[in-house]
């Protein structure tokens, strides 16, 4: 999914509900959407995937990220990720790095649930002291 360079917050919502209605998780029934905004506007949704063989399914933001790359971006702006969790739920660590590959401290990670956004927090927030590519560089 795309979207105009004038993507609204209202419009971020209403795509990330989307992915997560669509999430496939008949064994945990915790289903999970994320929305990548790139700088330059456009938008990748994602939704968890499971698989009958734990832990082979996906996080929506893997899911997010590999449709991000595919259209060839490489930096997101900010992440939408919802839940029906009331509080918005975080990503799960592996995410929270996955996340920090394609972005840096200050990328907001939005926090939401079926009413709306529940939190913002910046990506330092969600993972003090990362590990990102320049180290290796």
């Amino acid at each position: 999914m795309t979207m105009s360079k004038s993507t609204t917050e209202m419009d971020c919502l209403d795509a990330v509900k989307r992915a997560m209605d669509k999430a496939y998780c008949p064994y945990s029934g915790y289903p999970v959407g994320a929305l990548i905004v790139t700088e330059d506007g456009q938008t990748f949704a994602g939704c968890n995937v499971e698989n009958a063989s734990y832990p082979e399914g996906n996080c929506a933001e893997t899911a997010a990220i590999a449709a991000m790359v595919m259209a060839g971006h490489k930096r997101m702006q900010e992440i939408y990720i919802i839940s029906q969790d009331d509080q918005g739920a975080t990503p799960c660590g592996g995410c929270r790095q996955r996340i920090r590959e394609f972005a840096d401290n200050n990328t907001p990670v939005i926090l939401c649930s079926p009413a709306g956004v529940q939190r913002r927090l910046t990506l330092a927030e969600l993972l003090p002291h990362a590990f990102g590519p320049e180290w290796l560089l």
